[in-house]
């Protein structure tokens, strides 16, 4: 029977350490670390993220600033505030809150993020740098998931990793992360041929395709690290991930659950990189 390790608990042990760094620099600082998020439009599940994540914020001692604006603002307002956010010296991480509605240029707004302040890891310099395995910000979730893997004990170098989906928010960074650590990795997708072979193959299996409970006992190795990335719902409403967690876990050596697994770690990495942006500040 397969390890469960949650999130949910390993972002808590995180978060006391961020807590006690935090109580450090407010006696030996002027200021704290200062994360700003900027929403565009009232999408229910973007004002619940955005309440989270200041939420958070506020249990480690990060200040944040909101910026709220409705999706009738243009695409050079919203691009004012961004620059806006970059001057400002008390301001170490820029947070622009995904998707934007419908008939904005999210990847230019983007772009305009200072790397420094881009603690979401989306900037094309801050990709180009991880590509290159140079010092800078990772997507959070794929930092999550290396701090898990870290968790269940996982010695990544040598091991074969198999990744199934290839979106520039996790696909992609988690695998040239894997890759940077010295594992063999094989990205999967809607094409690829024989997948649960392919799968069964992997020591560590990362399942980020986003189809509830795709990932059975047919796609996974005796002794595998599981990590489900997916949050879907299933016939009852209930959230389910991309692996069926029951019929996997007899199998995996250490497995994370939906929910409270990879989704707390997200947000707790977010923190994580606010702090290491005040940091370099300070340096």
């Amino acid at each position: 029977m397969g390890r469960v390790v949650y999130g949910s608990e390993l972002a808590e042990k995180l978060r006391a350490t961020m807590k006690e760094k935090i109580e450090g620099y407010q006696k030996t600082q002027e200021r704290v670390p200062c994360l700003a998020v900027i929403l565009v439009g009232n999408n229910p599940a973007s004002l619940s993220y955005v309440k989270g994540k200041e939420k958070a914020c506020e249990a480690v001692g990060i200040q944040s600033q909101f910026f709220h604006f409705e999706e009738t603002i243009s695409q050079e307002e919203l691009e004012e505030c961004i620059k806006a956010c970059n001057e400002n010296v008390e301001i170490d991480g820029i947070l622009l809150q995904l998707p934007l509605p419908k008939g904005f240029d999210e990847t230019h707004a983007l772009s305009l993020i200072s790397p420094e302040k881009d603690v979401d890891g989306l900037h094309p310099m801050n990709v180009g740098r991880l590509y290159l395995g140079q010092e800078g910000f990772v997507p959070c979730t794929p930092l999550g998931i290396m701090e898990l893997l870290k968790e269940m004990g996982c010695t990544i170098e040598g091991k074969s990793a198999v990744v199934i989906g290839r979106s520039q928010l996790v696909g992609a960074p988690v695998a040239r992360l894997l890759q940077n650590a010295n594992a063999t990795v094989t990205i999967c997708h809607s094409r690829t041929k024989n997948l649960p072979e392919v799968c069964k193959k992997a020591d560590i299996l990362v399942a980020a395709i986003g189809k509830a409970k795709m990932v059975n006992h047919e796609y996974v190795k005796e002794g595998a690290y599981v990590i489900d990335v997916g949050i879907n719902r299933n016939e009852d409403g209930k959230l389910c991930g991309d692996v069926d967690f029951d019929d996997v876990l007899p199998l995996a050596e250490a497995i994370t659950p939906v929910p409270k697994g990879v989704g707390p770690m997200t947000i707790c990495m977010l923190l994580e990189n606010t702090i290491q942006a005040y940091e370099r500040k300070l340096k």
